[in-house]
């Protein structure tokens, strides 16, 4: 399973400390940025993860800034992405169950970072329950024309 992991400098400690944990549970992580902890702008690193996700590169993202949300907003601009800002096991696992999720976001400001990890985990071992969701997923792209 390939996984993409990205953040802004708020996020950066958070991602190296995820991405090491993935990588030594088995998981293919690719490092998207930022490299440092020096200020920058979210959408440069969130955008071509998104689009690693949208064409298949990546099975799951996950974006860290200091809430989540902005980075939440860049990646569902992105056709075929369903970002999910969460911030407990229990929204990761709903976001993949219901809404088919596959690029998690979550703020490095308000989780700790045990918790932080365990609702990465999460986020990629839940499934789809498809079904009615199928269909709901469905009318997201087709309403939205994305």
């Amino acid at each position: 399973m390939k996984i993409a992991i990205g953040s802004d400098h708020a996020g950066f400690e958070y991602k190296e400390q995820i991405k090491n944990y993935l990588a030594e549970v088995g998981y293919e992580v690719t490092d998207f940025g930022c490299f440092t902890p020096e200020s920058c702008d979210y959408p440069d690193y969130a955008f071509p993860l998104a689009l690693s996700i949208a064409s298949g590169e990546h099975n799951f993202g996950i974006l860290i800034c200091g809430s989540g949300i902005g980075m939440s907003i860049v990646a569902n601009k992105v056709a075929g992405v369903r970002a999910a800002n969460c911030c407990s096991v229990e929204m990761a696992r709903l976001a993949r169950q219901h809404n088919n999720a596959n690029l998690l976001t979550f703020g490095a400001r308000l989780i700790p970072l045990e918790l932080a990890k365990e609702i990465a985990i999460a986020f990629i071992n839940e499934q789809f329950e498809g079904g009615r969701h199928e269909r709901r997923v469905e009318k997201i792209h087709s309403l939205t024309g994305r």
